[in-house]
């Protein structure tokens, strides 16, 4: 199964899609603006809510309204001020052991409409 998260400036979404893109679970809150940290455990959280909820481990992508710099991996040019200047898929990574695919939000809707319509 593979799990999305949609990280903005106002709202984290979740998504949990099987191999046959159906949507098995799906969870909406509030971002916690202003805080890295809690915006980290907040990411945390639902991840491990998801996968307690379809029972089984999923591959994670999020999409952030920003970049991460290619020569520090740090987040840049962010509209969510608060993620700018830390090392998000180094955190992410570390908290939930395992590899995660991070790219621009704009990006993955782009190629979201591409291939989904």
């Amino acid at each position: 199964m593979h799990l999305g998260i949609d990280l903005g400036g106002t709202k984290i979404e979740i998504i949990v899609l099987d191999n046959t893109n159906q949507v098995q679970h799906r969870k909406r809150i509030a971002s916690p603006r202003d805080s890295y940290q809690q915006t980290l455990s907040a990411l945390v959280d639902l991840v491990e809510d998801a996968e307690d909820k379809v029972g089984q481990r999923c591959s994670v992508g999020v999409g952030i309204p920003g970049s991460l710099s290619p020569s520090t991996g740090l987040v840049q040019n962010a509209n969510s001020t608060w993620l700018i200047g830390h090392p998000l898929k180094q955190d992410l990574e570390n908290c939930l052991q395992r590899e995660i695919k991070i790219a621009n939000d704009a990006d993955c809707f782009t190629l979201s409409e591409a291939c989904d319509g």
